[in-house]
């Protein structure tokens, strides 16, 4: 790290003394205290950090004396206007979009050693950790193998992807792989990675990370700044780039009063998640304030951290406390780190002190004694339901997902039916992020019969179940899983309280619910057997079925053949119940219509029930041994048992003994045939792991920025078009491109596996790159009545430009020496940052982006990408300028560019031509969207890949 300009002379020193009496000399840069930046005692937390990264980066280029100045004198009610760079402390990586990122640096080793470099030259040059958590499927429950068998199918799937990482594990500096198997990657995080203060060549400075998964926010909780980014910002900052962003608004969260009996942790996140989200957060920090503070547990916090993402915030921030340094004990944290964040902080002003509140933008309080039992769903994470409302709420919810023949059936006497189930007296108490209840429901028949109930009765006959019936509401997945809760013990001790509570009361699980139990890390599997739990879990059906991201990332496994096609045939609207954060359409299971979120012990509670069309406080789970009806309150365990076990399971020696060789892995891990060596050996046959073209031909010293000349237009597309239009998701169709290019390498359609475990190949990814089933390309409107949707477009290589997939058409333009541009509106590229929407779209030959506004981070992803983000002149558009995508385009003025200076604005001159071979043109001034100094360098070398390989080749970075 080169050393900082310091113009406000914040360097020195700080001696740092153990509990054992050692001491250490290191340097910090202070942050209070300081001449001349005597305002930013009075910042939120989370911008003090950020105040420290800019004073220890100052470079006087890309962070200066005045983006220092306008960080300390924040206003805290101004608009985000001042664009900063942040330089995160580290990376954190789960296997699904970390693989890019391995794979990049694989391909720049080549290039070094290419262009007559240092191929060791090529590490991250900040700490880069990736854990091995979003592959394991629970295809395998219910049984004592079934974590064997799981595992064993996950390495069956992914060892082309396990052996490529394995060798990075070996051939890179500061790159470390957590094997599969382990934990989730944000438990992990904070249970073992997270160092909440760094210590780097003697220099101490905040932790601080960015994530290639949107939950990296769960570090939060530990008083670490950190929040999700794409594949392209994650890659800048393993190479040493700053992450651009704008200084943002902080909304100050006051807590006070303490949780009540028989509440969760999970029942305080989904009403922070459904306040916030009410309030509005988008692009904010929000940071937790005042003195109940203190008393939320840690793992309560990272619970809270962990559904930013939901909240739609980029940080939820708890500041460092008494709790953290306990957190940090516990986990097993060496005494010497342990004072060091302690005393840090406090020399920081970054210590929470309840007694001195810091100014926010906006304020929001919570007391926590008014929380209550909550479950959130059908399809949102912030349509939160008192559990006491959630059999109502199912019932006027499930109305909008059955068919016809349901409403047919429930006619007869619906009036009635309706009047007596959801009376308007008695209007449901549910919210739907916008109001504190719903208007009285009326039901339009679809599955409400006439007893006011879902009527859809369908007979299940299994040599393994036993025969059944299924209706509408069936509960047939409940799943502890998800980052969110599984290693919270409040929680996940509860639930199994509640398991031997509801064993030794003679309860079991209905035969139609897949249960699956997968925490967050090996420590719970620890405590629970200290507990002496396990046998009560299992009894349930709650086996270990993997410590991963299971079914809340949709890797639910398959349901029972014989409830998947009662399921289908009678199209029942059946149910999900998951202790996760995310519960989308789609998301959790092919066959699951409905998903709700819940904590671990209602998980579990549902699993008894079978159904969501259950009210707990007035129908019994069964009855015991001498006939009497048990209830959920019979068997939900006191707040005092479950704090008596939390400290008589847990202790030091288990995060220990767990961590001791967390980057080892087992035998099936060490045992992989892995390539040697320091370029990796690429297999030609692989559909998994392929060397991109990005370094291909590509100079020492970069050639000079040319205009565009002669481009065709691939896309004209409209407003709001999102990252997730653009970027390959989900499963692999076996007609699109990328279907086909599958099957020509001779993989079958049941092994296509998704674009998600495909991203370390390119040839998969940019055939599925505008090609989501939901983007409208108007260019296919003057051909094709009421338009196309899909990856297609128009090939003007052919006569009359015909209609094609985009990759084909693409494809040929690149033939033919064609650039190409794409034309956008209001808010291009906004929704979660996607490195492969910036990846695809450059390997697809786009070199321009003209659009109304961009989203921030998809603008600065482009220009890493080499591809220039322009914008129509202020109040024009495509449409109001004439353009209908059939023009040839040149673009004049970006060769400035090679002057050292970027232009305001560059000359865009479209020109159309008709059958008879008239010319009509449009011209137009668009304005350059190269923001920074650090942007235009990029730009010049035409990516940021390339900008880096070239400077650690010159020795300069």
């Amino acid at each position: 790290m080169p050393a900082s300009l310091d113009s406000f002379k914040a360097h020195e020193n700080l001696t740092v003394t153990a509990d054992d009496g050692s001491t250490q000399q290191v340097e910090i840069y202070k942050i209070t205290g300081v001449a001349g930046l005597e305002r930013a005692d009075r910042l939120p937390y989370s911008l003090k950090v950020l105040l420290e990264n800019l004073i220890r980066t100052e470079d006087g280029a890309n962070i200066t004396k005045d983006h220092i100045l306008a960080l300390a004198n924040w206003k805290p009610d101004a608009e985000p206007d001042t664009e900063i760079q942040f330089t995160p402390a580290r990376v954190i990586m789960q296997d699904f979009t970390g693989v890019p990122c391995v794979v990049d640096l694989a391909t720049m080793r080549e290039a070094m050693v290419e262009l007559g470099g240092n191929p060791d030259r090529i590490n991250p040059l900040a700490p880069a950790e990736m854990v091995i958590d979003h592959s394991v499927i629970a295809d395998v429950f219910g049984r004592a193998d079934a974590f064997e068998r799981n595992v064993e199918l996950e390495y069956e799937r992914n060892r082309e992807r396990y052996q490529f990482l394995r060798w990075g594990q070996t051939a890179f500096d500061e790159f470390k792989v957590v094997p599969p198997g382990t934990g989730i990657v944000h438990q992990v995080n904070i249970e073992h990675l997270a160092r909440t203060v760094m210590l780097r060549n003697g220099i101490a400075y905040p932790d601080s990370c960015v994530g290639t998964d949107s939950h990296t926010t769960m570090v939060n909780g530990i008083g670490v700044l950190g929040w999700g980014v794409g594949g392209i910002e994650a890659e800048a900052a393993m190479l040493g780039q700053p992450v651009s962003m704008l200084i943002p608004r902080v909304v100050g969260f006051k807590l006070t009063g303490e949780i009540p009996a028989g509440t969760t942790a999970t029942d305080v996140v989904l009403t922070i998640t459904e306040m916030l989200r009410k309030h509005g957060v988008v692009g904010k920090f929000v940071e937790f304030y005042g003195e109940s503070v203190g008393k939320v547990p840690l793992a309560n916090r990272a619970t809270i951290g962990n559904m930013s993402p939901e909240f739609g915030s980029t940080a939820a921030m708890f500041p460092i406390d008494d709790e953290t340094i306990g957190y940090l004990k516990l986990t097993g944290r060496s005494a010497a780190q342990v004072a060091l964040v302690e005393q840090y902080a406090k020399a920081q002003g970054l210590w929470h002190d309840p007694s001195r509140e810091p100014e926010f933008s906006e304020y929001l309080e919570l007391d926590l004694s008014t929380v209550v039992p909550s479950i959130a769903g059908p399809k949102r994470p912030q349509d939160r339901i008192e559990l006491s409302a959630a059999k109502h709420a199912f019932r006027a919810a499930v109305v909008d997902y059955v068919g016809t023949d349901d409403a047919e059936e429930g006619t007869t006497r619906l009036d009635e039916a309706v009047e007596e189930t959801f009376p308007a007296s008695d209007p449901i108490s549910v919210s739907n992020g916008h109001a504190d209840e719903l208007e009285p429901q009326v039901v339009h028949s679809a599955a409400v019969g006439a007893q006011g109930r879902p009527s859809k009765p369908t007979r299940v006959e299994s040599a393994e179940y036993g025969t059944f019936d299924l209706d509408h509401g069936a509960v047939v997945i409940a799943a502890i899983t998800s980052c969110t809760n599984t290693s919270n013990p409040s929680v996940m001790l509860g639930a199994a309280l509640l398991a031997r509570n509801a064993v030794n009361r003679g309860l079991s699980v209905k035969p139609w619910v897949k249960t699956t139990m997968a925490p967050g890390s090996q420590v719970v599997t620890d405590y629970y057997e200290k507990a002496g739990l396990w046998p009560y879990l299992d009894k349930l059906g709650y086996n270990l079925v993997g410590y991963g991201c299971t079914t809340c990332i949709g890797n639910s496994g398959p349901l029972p053949d014989e409830i998947s096609a009662a399921v289908n045939e009678a199209d029942l609207t059946v149910v999900s119940v998951l202790s996760g954060n995310r519960n989308f359409e789609g998301r959790i299971n092919p066959d699951v219509k409905m998903n709700y979120l819940a904590s671990p012990p209602l998980v579990i509670a549902y699993a008894l029930a079978g159904t969501m069309d259950f009210d707990f406080e007035t129908q019994p789970l069964g009855t015991d041994e001498q006939g009497q009806d048990v209830y959920l309150k019979d068997i939900w365990p006191s707040p005092q048992e479950i704090q008596q076990t939390i400290g008589s399971a847990i202790n030091q020696e288990m995060f220990a003994a767990s961590y001791k060789d967390v980057f080892d892995g087992g035998e099936r891990w060490k045992s992989l045939p892995t390539p040697e060596g320091t370029t990796f050996e690429w297999d030609p046959e692989s559909t998994y792991v392929r060397k991109p073209p990005y370094f291909e031909n590509m100079p020492a010293t970069p050639e000079p920025v040319q205009d565009i000349s002669g481009a065709r237009v691939m896309a004209l597309l409209g407003d709001s078009v999102t990252t997730d239009h653009i970027s390959p998701a989900g499963s692999i169709k076996a007609d699109s491109p990328a279907g086909q290019y599958l099957t020509e390498h001779g993989i079958e359609r049941k092994d296509f596996n998704s674009y998600g475990s495909r991203r370390g190949n390119h040839e998969v990814m940019i055939r599925g790159t505008f090609a989501n089933i939901r983007l409208r390309n108007r260019l296919l409107d003057a051909v094709v009545p009421g338009g196309v949707s899909g990856g297609y477009t128009r090939d003007f290589t052919a006569e009359g430009g015909p209609q094609a997939f985009i990759y084909d058409a693409c494809q040929h333009y690149a033939e033919a020496g064609v650039p190409l541009v794409v034309l956008g509106g209001k808010e291009y590229g906004s929704g979660s940052s996607r490195d492969w929407a910036a990846k695809g779209t450059a390997l697809l030959g786009v070199k321009a982006v003209i659009t109304e506004s961009f989203e921030r981070i998809h603008r600065s992803n482009l220009i890493g990408m080499g591809v220039i983000p322009l914008q129509f002149p202020a109040g024009e558009n495509a449409e109001s300028l004439g353009l209908d995508g059939t023009e040839t385009f040149d673009i004049s003025g970006i060769t400035e560019l090679n002057e050292g200076r970027t232009p305001r604005t560059v000359h865009v001159t479209a020109t159309k031509e008709d059958s008879a071979g008239s010319r009509a043109v449009v011209e137009f001034d668009a304005v350059v969207r190269i923001d920074t100094p650090g942007e235009a360098d990029y730009y010049r070398n035409g990516g940021i890949m390339q900008y880096v390989l070239r400077n650690l080749l010159a020795g300069t970075n």
